[in-house]
């Protein structure tokens, strides 16, 4: 991953993601899949411009297969914000940066 995203797994989903105090934007990828390839440096810029107020993750499906579909993810990229340990918002699919910071800005604390 990077220094602004982490993977989490199947084991560490509860305490990275649903009991995280900051909201968690969650991509559920696979190396792959092309799309979630295009949306990985997005979501670096993204990180990095909301460090502080938004946590970024990424949990690969092949490799942790229990936590998808307990959020019915059915396609990916598939990228959920969770909330106070509820998903808040989903965003299926490659998505342009400015789609990205439309979909996240009205979930996010302000500065």
């Amino acid at each position: 991953m990077s220094a602004n995203i982490t993977a989490v797994t199947d084991q560490s989903f509860e305490q990275d993601v649903l009991r995280s105090p900051l909201p968690v934007l969650v991509d559920f990828w696979a190396e792959w899949c092309g799309p979630c390839r295009m949306v990985a440096p997005i979501l670096e810029q993204v990180a990095v411009e909301t460090a502080g107020r938004l946590r970024i993750v990424k949990l690969n499906v092949d490799e942790n297969p229990q936590t998808p579909p307990r959020f019915s993810i059915r396609g990916i990229p598939t990228l959920i914000l969770f909330k106070d340990g509820q998903p808040a918002a989903t965003q299926v699919g490659a998505v342009a940066r400015a789609q990205l910071t439309a979909f996240l800005t009205p979930h996010l604390p302000t500065v």
